[in-house]
């Protein structure tokens, strides 16, 4: 049946729940994407970035199979029609398994449309880039041969989604790394030389990852505040300084030969730089080598990540650094389990006492929704403030299952943010934060 906006709210389109129908309406996103398989449907073109109808009577939001293009006009829909009774965010109706099934005319779209939509803010849209200051997306981390090596789709799906900018991290203890009782740990030492080789070997993929997809590479201020994710970027991170094997001039190698700009000290084995948290402390916190490798990072400009790092190494860390430090993937905890990754209060303050954001991490088994990832920023925001939160999926390299399985689904988390923080706050915590983060310490 077609549907006329003009029948939403009426017993007419409450009867069709369940059928087929046919419609037609303006695509709103809530980052700048071309194409997308979520998306709000709209009677009028928006008057503005980021504004929407106040009456949720006049929304539709729209779930496809596959990302559809927009072709900056109205579009004709053909799906199976949803009406919700108490959705989180407000919404009443849905047209699940959407299809385009041809242009429209601006005159049919006005004849369908009612004359006047209320528009007010309701979903961001980011005036800077987008940033997942954490990632191993394109499944650069599996462990193959390189003649086998097979590299999953990423600059796709951040073009789909309005992902301009990911820290796409290099593991550098992984040949030592096994899961075992549900945990990753050290199997054993590693050998002279082992780890250095290995993260060399790791950042070769990277770098042939970014050619293979045409992905830009961030290096400097500029590049970052002007990315955008029509073209999209990484900027190149490691996670783990075990390859440095305690030499802070390592970091400098690294800069200059693999563009290093993200480095996490430690990740899942106590390493020459400081404890983890997932692991019983040999050091108290951190090393004196740590401290000089977060000295040499700021004087280089490279941004220094605490993350995986016990409490003790952060707030040590916090009196070693001259520039703001990122925690860039995890999530608030009041009590914390034995070898949590999650953090406390104090653990989230050391953090932003410099100037520096923590990551929020999508763990399905603690966020099973965007409503409740969203949630997860927002006690984080609490403790913190909104200038010190920010994106860090760990994608394609969580244990478990991910909120936020691909970056094409980025729309749907930006939608459950604005339905907790502004326009103006959501851009920070998609991306704002990180990017002064950045600038600060890159100079």
């Amino acid at each position: 049946m077609r549907l006329s906006w003009r029948d939403l709210g009426t017993p007419r389109a409450d009867r069709a729940h369940g059928k087929t129908v046919e419609i037609v309406g303006w695509p709103a996103t809530a980052l700048p994407t071309t194409a997308a398989d979520y998306f709000l449907l709209t009677c009028e073109p928006n008057c503005c970035a980021g504004c929407l109808p106040a009456n949720p009577l006049a929304v539709l939001e729209v779930f496809t199979d596959r990302a559809l293009e927009f072709a900056g006009g109205p579009m004709r829909l053909s799906g199976t029609l949803v009406v919700l009774e108490d959705d989180p965010v407000g919404w009443r109706y849905q047209l699940r398994g959407a299809r385009a099934t041809g242009g429209i005319t601006r005159r049919k779209l006005l004849a369908a449309s009612p004359l006047v939509c209320l528009p007010v803010p309701a979903m961001a849209q980011a005036t800077g880039p987008t940033v997942d200051i954490h990632s191993h997306g394109g499944n650069v981390i599996q462990r193959y041969s390189q003649s086998d090596y097979q590299f999953a789709p990423l600059a796709e799906p951040m073009r789909q989604g309005g992902m301009a900018v990911i820290c796409l991290a290099a593991v550098s203890d992984s040949p030592t790394i096994v899961l075992t009782g549900g945990r990753l740990r050290p199997s054993r030492e590693g050998r002279p030389g082992e780890f250095y080789a290995h993260t060399q070997r790791a950042f070769e993929r990277l770098h042939r990852l970014v050619r293979e997809q045409g992905l830009g590479i961030i290096t400097d201020a500029a590049s970052l505040r002007t990315a955008r994710p029509e073209r999209p970027s990484v900027i190149v991170s490691v996670e783990g300084g075990d390859f440095l094997e305690g030499m802070p001039e390592r970091v400098d190698e690294a800069r200059a030969r693999w563009q290093l700009r993200h480095l996490q000290l430690t990740h899942y084995r106590p390493n020459e730089l400081g404890d983890i948290q997932t692991e019983p402390a040999v050091h108290g916190g951190l090393t004196p080598a740590g401290a000089d490798v977060i000295r040499r990072c700021n004087a280089l400009g490279v941004v220094v990540d605490v993350a995986h790092g016990t409490y003790d190494l952060v707030k040590a860390a916090a009196k070693v650094a001259t520039k703001p430090l990122v925690l860039s993937h995890t999530s608030l905890t009041q009590r914390p389990a034995p070898w949590t990754r999650l953090i406390t209060p104090d653990h989230a303050k050391a953090v932003a006492s410099t100037g520096g954001v923590i990551g929020i991490w999508p763990l399905v088994e603690l966020f099973p929704t965007y409503q409740a990832y969203a949630g997860a920023f927002a006690r984080m925001v609490d403790f913190v403030g909104i200038d010190h939160v920010g994106l860090g999926t760990d994608q394609m390299g969580l244990v478990g299952g991910s909120t936020l399985p691909s970056y094409a689904e980025l729309p749907q988390l930006a939608a459950a943010l604005r339905s907790k923080f502004t326009a103006e706050e959501t851009a920070k915590l998609l991306g704002g934060n990180y990017q002064r983060v950045f600038q600060t310490c890159i100079g």
